[in-house]
């Protein structure tokens, strides 16, 4: 970006690129909307989001904001499905395995909670 001689700022976003609810990917379509950019620039093609990037091209496109994809490796249909349904099965194992972990740390606040006061009544009771 820098050798280009651009003018950049960067917008990251940590997490599934099935998921559309990310603070990046919020900020980046507010400010396609508000014709506050001219280009976006991408290393890969999914990194944007991993289904649905030809409707934020179109977006752009009719907001005449630019496209750079860095790297435009080529991949087979096999690959592109492979890496696809990888990232599926992690979405919905995290969800899963995140609506678990509430569940197990919901019990255990109810555990500790139930201990504290049996300890309290206990006191009481001495």
């Amino acid at each position: 970006m820098y050798a280009k001689g651009y003018q950049f700022e960067i917008i990251e976003d940590i997490g599934s690129g099935i998921n559309y609810r990310k603070k990046g990917l919020k900020e980046l379509l507010s400010k396609i909307s508000n014709h506050e950019i001219s280009k976006i620039v991408i290393l890969y093609k999914d990194r944007l989001v991993r289904f649905g990037y030809e409707m934020i091209e179109y977006l752009c496109q009719i907001n005449s904001i630019e496209i750079e994809i860095v790297d435009n490796t080529e991949y087979s249909k096999e690959q592109e499905l492979t890496d696809d349904l990888i990232q599926i099965i992690t979405v919905f194992a995290n969800r899963l395995y995140g609506q678990r972990s509430k569940k197990t740390k919901k019990l255990i606040d109810e555990v500790k909670a139930n201990v504290t006061v049996k300890k309290d009544k206990a006191k009481t009771d001495i």
